[in-house]
């Protein structure tokens, strides 16, 4: 062990038996391990907010997302198709039409976000975890159409599945009348589905309805255009690389984002509030260092013939600065320690047992998500360092001037 870190451990132990500089010191590391342990835990609550919003976005978003650079159409080839499907990774593909429509039911009426989608959607599953009611069908064993509703559409128009004599109407603006007239009979296309089911996943997706994509084109006469691909990814695969080839191979009439794209906005406010929150609670751990300060400034008095001793004994003012310096890590890391263990075991025990739960029945989860990632904990014990160096070096030259005056 280096003679600093000897003589700094030393001081650590001996100076407990001077109650006011040893308690000053038990308030720093308490300090640290608090301000440490927050951090900890605020951060992994952030990271488990980001990953549940992933988990939501896959319930609902394909992996990767085709649409046209200009316009809000565009014609599928089975050129076009087959090119796609030749991408490695790639696991299946669904042809879509969305726009906004009136929806009716009986006497109740509302816009909705009107989704066609064909059989592939099905075969994926995509909604298999959000539905809380009746099946995720769009044809049924006779040839009726059904179209999937959300909660939030449900409530709107009052909607009840096992009612098979009200039919779910959508009405779209006709391309073929040049003029929009309102109390003509022409002025709409017409389009009634049955409810087939009901699923959940959170507000932002409260407005859609799904359809068969066939049935969609007619209402709004797309005629074989369609407004989108969804595409699903391989287990094994990146989104990110997957879409990078596909952007590659479809050229630049065509915009390929992965779901992370999608959702860029959301994604990027959770991140930037993560980092507001660390830098807060870094000044936090700064405020409590603050008692290193003060406590090795009154070890730096309390000793300064122990420092003149060592001048005289041939010691360099380096030396002295790094004992200081050396018992400030101390206190520090033995505080930072403290609180990375703590804030890890909180952590662990809300991923095992959801201590603290969301408080809503509504909720998508029970408890508040969490997830732990090493790489903040490496950034918490960083700052803790730096923080401890910052706030150490003040005292330790100090001590060095003193002792090297007495010396004199």
């Amino acid at each position: 062990m280096d003679l600093s870190y000897r003589i700094a451990v030393r001081y650590f132990f001996s100076r407990n038996k001077r109650s006011f500089i040893s308690l000053i010191a038990r308030i720093a590391m308490a300090g640290v391990a608090v301000g440490t342990m927050s951090m900890v835990v605020v951060l992994s609550v952030f990271n488990g907010m980001e990953e549940l919003n992933r988990r939501i976005f896959k319930t609902f978003d394909a992996d990767v997302k085709v649409t046209p650079a200009e316009g809000k159409r565009f014609n599928v080839t089975d050129g076009m198709l087959t090119t796609i499907k030749k991408v490695n990774g790639i696991r299946g593909v669904t042809q879509i039409i969305e726009d906004n429509a009136l929806a009716r039911y009986g006497n109740q009426q509302t816009i909705v976000r009107l989704k066609g989608v064909d059989r592939s959607f099905e075969a994926l599953g995509r909604l298999d975890t959000a539905l809380i009611e009746g099946s995720l069908r769009l044809t049924g064993a006779n040839g009726t159409p059904y179209a999937i509703v959300s909660e939030g559409i449900r409530n709107a128009l009052s909607i009840a599945l096992e009612d098979i004599t009200v039919p779910l109407e959508f009405l779209y603006p006709s391309t073929d009348s040049k003029q929009l007239n309102l109390a003509s009979s022409d002025a709409f296309n017409h389009l009634a589905l049955r409810p087939g089911g009901v699923f959940f996943i959170e507000t932002r997706y409260d407005d859609y309805v799904i359809a068969p994509v066939a049935l969609v084109d007619s209402l709004m006469q797309y005629r074989g255009d369609r407004s989108a691909l969804e595409i699903n990814i391989a287990p094994g695969f990146r989104e990110q690389d997957v879409s990078k080839k596909l952007a590659e191979v479809l050229g630049s009439k065509f915009v390929v984002r992965d779901r992370d794209s999608l959702n860029a906005d959301l994604l990027r406010a959770i991140k930037m509030e993560k980092l507001f929150v660390a830098v807060t609670l870094s000044l936090i751990i700064l405020v409590a260092a603050i008692n290193i300060f003060f406590s090795l400034s009154m070890l730096a008095i309390e000793k300064k013939k122990d420092v003149s001793m060592l001048y005289s004994l041939g010691a360099q003012p380096a030396l002295i600065k790094r004992i200081f310096l050396a018992e400030g890590a101390i206190v520090a890391l033995s505080g930072a320690v403290v609180g990375l263990l703590g804030g890890v075991l909180i952590c662990w025990l809300q991923i095992k047992y959801g201590f603290v739960s969301m408080g809503m029945t509504t909720s998508l989860v029970d408890a508040y998500p969490v997830k732990l990632i090493w790489e903040d904990i490496l950034y918490t014990g960083i700052i803790v360092v730096m923080i401890t160096m910052v706030v150490s070096y003040i005292p330790a030259r100090r001590a060095a001037e003193a002792g090297l005056i007495l010396k004199v």
